[in-house]
């Protein structure tokens, strides 16, 4: 039997065949790992207080208004229309948020916090600042505070380009 030349895209690796940077060193990766990182830290005072990370997100949100429709709530906490529907009716049932009617338009729902949405808060957040307190010595204030600025600058070039918000929300 003779031995045939292999066929150049079957011996390389998909990856290599794809005119890509490194899988390891993409944007939204990196980011997503950061992400894991820092959250890692907060799941487990979370979980201590019943909440998961949207729950926390949306409370964090509805504490720094007053109150929100629910489309600018899902904005704010970047979560989608439908997964925001079934979080605010857990939320609800647990008394933590209140649902009014908009006045201006009855088909419209405004969220604000409630008193025991503040009472949790206020459980969470001493294990909440301690994280934070300890990101911040290892990684250091001024680092992370130029993080911030730069994840903040990323955010508004990144705007300014006119990509559509669905675009970016299924990369």
């Amino acid at each position: 039997m003779s031995k045939r030349p292999a066929d150049p895209n079957q011996s390389a690796p998909a990856a290599r065949q794809v005119p890509m940077r490194d899988f390891s060193r993409s944007l939204p990766m990196s980011l997503l790992r950061a992400r894991e990182a820092v959250m890692r830290q907060f799941r487990p005072s979370l979980r201590q207080h019943g909440l998961t990370e949207q729950q926390w997100r949306i409370l964090r949100a509805l504490a720094s208004i007053e109150a929100a429709e629910v489309t600018e709530l899902a904005r704010t906490a970047f979560l989608l229309g439908p997964s925001l529907s079934r979080i605010l009716r857990d939320l609800e049932a647990r008394n933590l948020i209140e649902r009014k009617t908009a006045k201006a338009d009855q088909r419209r729902s405004v969220v604000s916090i409630s008193r025991e949405g503040v009472k949790l808060m206020a459980a969470v957040a001493p294990t909440s600042e301690a994280i934070y307190a300890e990101i911040t010595r290892r990684y250091g204030a001024r680092r992370l505070a130029e993080l911030q600025e730069m994840l903040g600058h990323l955010e508004q070039s990144l705007a300014e380009l006119g990509v559509s918000e669905q675009a970016i929300a299924e990369e």
